[in-house]
């Protein structure tokens, strides 16, 4: 037998190295803004670095249970019946995980098998297609179009087969910064009320919503969430990506055959962390409540900043990201523009097309503005010499 080394066949062929990797190290390798990869360039809330600490140095130290601890499913729950009038139970319908991908991925596993068909809307993050595919499910994408990103739902309807068992929604929506409204859930539920097909909702953004009439939780809807699974992150609430901490709210049923898959891929997730957070939860609701206004405001500053640019802005109502048009300045495709803006201009951002399966043409790329002020400042200031 050879002793040469043996090289595995890839599940995931197709994969390399995400696109948010390689513009952040882009960005170092250039000193260049990044306003590429998703996260702050500030820290989160003192009280909940203070609490870690705390719990930390009380011994929280060992395992948290399987489920996430009794004090963080807890507040969950009364923070959810607060906002969406609905009170999932603590014990058997919330679930934390390492992260919301976590979330997303063990939904998906769990409700996915070989030859199921999962439908998506595209733009789309780029975790729910390997983890359907992995799976052995088969990806059906349906494409937003801009300015407005909205579902047609004469098309979602025709996308529907005896095979189809997974709908993969996600608002406020990244990365198109657009949210649905009520009646696009009103509007899902009616589409798939009679057939056997699940939800997962994406709501990760679900505090960093600026549109009217708030965020359109399925969790809000009576019949839609008895087959859903909403997905949500402490990370993108509290400023505090590098915890890892997400979690999933689900009928007890559902929630069963996602721990499964759970307690054999992180089986918990950092106990003095959770306890920390749920102290937060409890303590500080104002940290939540005011989210909107806080980032709407950066929002609003880069956008200004960019006012007499030549980059035309598309004013989202979620996420902390922004789209901008580049048409007037290059005829590059997106991925070359982003390359040669960070390279050149000194800015890192990420190209619209890598959200997408099929060709993306438009000229757009995404910003994230979850920066402090100087850095919004700084990075417009390149971007109006464009």
């Amino acid at each position: 037998m050879s002793t040469a080394a043996l090289i595995p066949e890839s599940k995931l062929p197709a994969l390399g190295t995400t696109i948010f990797t390689q513009m952040s190290a882009l960005a170092q390798k250039h000193n260049a803004i990044n306003l590429s990869q998703g996260f702050p360039d500030f820290d989160g809330p003192e009280y909940l670095r203070n609490r870690l600490a705390y719990h930390v140095s009380q011994g929280a130290n060992q395992y948290a249970p399987m489920t996430g601890t009794a004090q963080l499913r807890e507040a969950i729950a009364a923070k959810t019946e607060q906002i969406y009038g609905y009170a999932p139970d603590a014990s058997t319908d919330i679930t934390i995980t390492a992260g919301a991908t976590e979330s997303l991925y063990i939904a998906i596993t769990a409700l996915v098998s070989k030859g199921d068909e999962v439908i998506a809307f595209d733009p789309s993050y780029d975790s729910y297609a390997p983890a359907v595919e992995l799976a052995g499910g088969v990806m059906k994408r349906i494409q937003l179009q801009p300015p407005e990103f909205r579902v047609n739902w004469a098309e979602f309807a025709d996308q529907i087969t005896d095979r189809t068992r997974l709908v993969i929604i996600n608002t406020p929506h990244n990365p198109s910064a657009t949210v649905w409204r009520h009646s696009d859930v009103e509007q899902l539920w009616q589409s798939i009320a009679d057939k056997h097909i699940f939800v997962l909702s994406d709501e990760v953004y679900e505090h960093i919503c600026f549109a009217p009439e708030g965020h359109a939780s399925v969790l809000r809807h009576p019949e839609l969430r008895q087959r859903a699974i909403a997905v949500s992150s402490f990370g993108k609430t509290y400023h505090m990506t590098g915890w890892r901490v997400g979690y999933c709210v689900a009928p007890a049923i559902i929630s069963a055959e996602l721990r499964k898959v759970h307690q054999y891929l992180t089986f918990s997730v950092t106990t003095p962390v959770q306890l920390a957070l749920a102290d937060m939860l409890r303590e500080a609701p104002e940290h939540w409540q005011e989210l909107p206004a806080f980032y709407q405001a950066k929002r609003d500053r880069l956008a200004q900043g960019l006012a007499n640019s030549r980059l035309k802005v598309l004013t989202g109502q979620g996420t902390y990201f922004l789209l901008v048009d580049y048409s007037e300045v290059s005829d590059l495709d997106d991925v070359a523009f982003c390359h040669w803006l960070t390279e050149h201009v000194g800015v890192a951002a990420i190209p619209m097309s890598v959200f997408c399966a099929a060709p993306f043409p438009h000229k757009l790329i995404r910003l994230c503005f979850a920066k402090q002020e100087a850095t919004l400042d700084a990075a417009a200031e390149r971007l109006c010499q464009l």
